[in-house]
């Protein structure tokens, strides 16, 4: 050792770990998207992270036609209605393969400008020729493309070109988008051959790309489909090998409410890991996936309980004026039809009169096969996967140290600290960590294996609240008063 004289300070880490906690209410959805309106496309199948509405288009396009392109949907619920980032999605619709080519056909010309009044047009496929098809102009040259506001393509003549200010007719082909290329099987996705995923297979992606852990897992217009609805809930219980999540899935929208219970059931809709809504709603002439605005009813709960999911989404504002089944037939479900629904385990929504429509319904999909309540009650299963998925983010830094008494410590105090804060503030109604012999054997610690036991109690929701009215001849003695 060095001779020293004096005084000398050596610093040692901080005992007590400060929590890095997992975001809530993040969308992560799987779609498709009109890519051909983009300023500035993303690549298909690439996740793309988006703050604004404004980020949204720009990276995927925007359409009203929600049919076809399903993530507008929940571009505009969840930014024009609820005014919520971030989210994450993914884009399978490919303009490379998913198109059909359209034979080149006459287009009036009306003061140097044609419309092509078509959807979903590919700008650099267009080709246009003289009426007789026997010219062909260039597009550098000879006119101009591009989207107008209703994004169809108008082509406008220049002056400095050959076509001239008198033509009256043009021969014009094109690519067009082919939405109905796309299937189940695009959105669940995999891994193709040269090693590239696809659809919810990137979610896998989402925190190593951006260090942002998505909590919601989406497909409106594809989660009534029981194969993609698997996927989502095997998905929500595997983020990374490690990361939990909440899928949002649509019960079938054709269906009658008496038969809901009955489809949910038989097609596997009954994950602890899963929330069932039902049915679609509606607000002016639009008509949502009930997913699309769970998202922004959730992230809006979240939000104003300080980003921590220990509060129901149920009886919360929707931003909507009806509900209606998949074919836009207005459905109204009165409070006995709606706990009807939710004693299956279906979330559904209540005109509630003054107060306008609002979510009703607490269960997750498992219910009432499984009355657990850290299975059974949403809240309760998304502060299970918060606290779990906080912990794993807080205390990977601390694997590899060395395995001694002061790693045990500083994990149980930082850990019991954070509970009694969560405790206090009113997301637990109590927790604990605890470092037990009987939970620790000689031969897992000579394995480097500890495990540390918590236990935690988050508020059920108040989901039935009595009240008892009596009739009391005691105050027949005001007559005399």
């Amino acid at each position: 050792m060095a001779f020293k004289h004096g005084v000398t300070i050596i610093e040692q880490a901080t005992s007590v770990l400060a929590p890095t906690e997992a975001t809530s209410g993040i969308p992560f959805a799987v779609g498709t998207a009109p890519v051909n309106l983009a300023s500035a496309p993303v690549a298909v199948n690439t996740p793309v992270l988006v703050y604004t509405y404004a980020e949204a288009v720009a990276a995927l396009g925007y359409s009203d036609n929600w049919e076809d392109y399903t993530l507008c949907e929940l571009i505009y619920s969840h930014f024009a209605l609820y005014a919520k980032a971030p989210m994450i999605l993914v884009n399978v619709l490919d303009p490379a393969t998913n198109k059909t080519a359209v034979e080149p056909a006459e287009l009036p010309v009306s003061n140097r400008v044609a419309t092509l009044a078509v959807e979903g047009v590919l700008l650099p496929s267009i080709v246009v020729k003289s009426s007789d098809g026997v010219t062909t102009y260039s597009k550098t040259t000879d006119y101009t493309a591009a989207f107008d506001e209703d994004g169809h393509v108008m082509i406008t003549t220049k002056p400095t070109g050959v076509i001239g200010s008198s033509v009256a007719q043009l021969q014009v082909g094109y690519d067009v988008l082919n939405p109905a290329g796309v299937d189940a099987d695009d959105i669940i996705g995999g891994v193709t051959q040269d090693g590239a995923y696809t659809g919810f297979e990137l979610v896998n992606q989402a925190y190593p790309r951006f260090g942002i852990l998505p909590d919601l897992l989406l497909a409106p217009g594809w989660s009534h489909l029981p194969t993609v609805a698997a996927v989502m809930k095997a998905k929500a219980g595997n983020i990374n090998g490690n990361f939990k999540a909440i899928a949002l899935t649509d019960l079938d929208p054709e269906q009658a409410y008496t038969d809901a219970g009955a489809w949910k059931s038989n097609n596997s809709y009954t994950g602890p890991l899963q929330i069932v809504t039902y049915p679609m709603l509606t607000l002016g002439d639009k008509l949502f996936h009930y997913s699309s605005q769970l998202a922004g009813v959730i992230a809006t709960t979240d939000a104003a309980n300080g980003g921590i999911p220990f509060a129901s989404p149920s009886n919360k504002a929707l931003q909507a004026d009806g509900t209606a089944l998949a074919d836009g037939t207005d459905l109204y479900l009165g409070a006995d039809q709606a706990s009807y629904l939710n004693s299956l385990g279906i979330m559904t929504a209540l005109n509630l009169g003054t107060s306008g429509w609002k979510s009703w319904g607490n269960s997750t999909g498992a219910f009432p096969g499984n009355t657990d309540p850290k299975d059974s009650f949403i809240p309760i299963r998304r502060m299970f996967n918060w606290i779990g998925n906080s912990i794993i983010l807080t205390y990977m830094q601390k694997v590899d140290d060395p395995m001694n008494k002061r790693l045990i410590t500083t994990i149980t105090d930082s850990l019991n600290i954070w509970l009694n804060g969560l405790t206090s503030s009113g997301a637990l109604l109590g927790g604990r960590v605890e470092f037990n012999d009987s939970e620790n054997p000689v031969t897992d610690l000579m394995a480097g294996k500890l495990t540390f036991h918590l236990h935690i109690t988050p508020p059920g929701p108040a989901q039935e609240i009595s009240f008892l009215l009596e009739y009391d001849t005691s105050y027949l003695t005001a007559l005399f008063a």
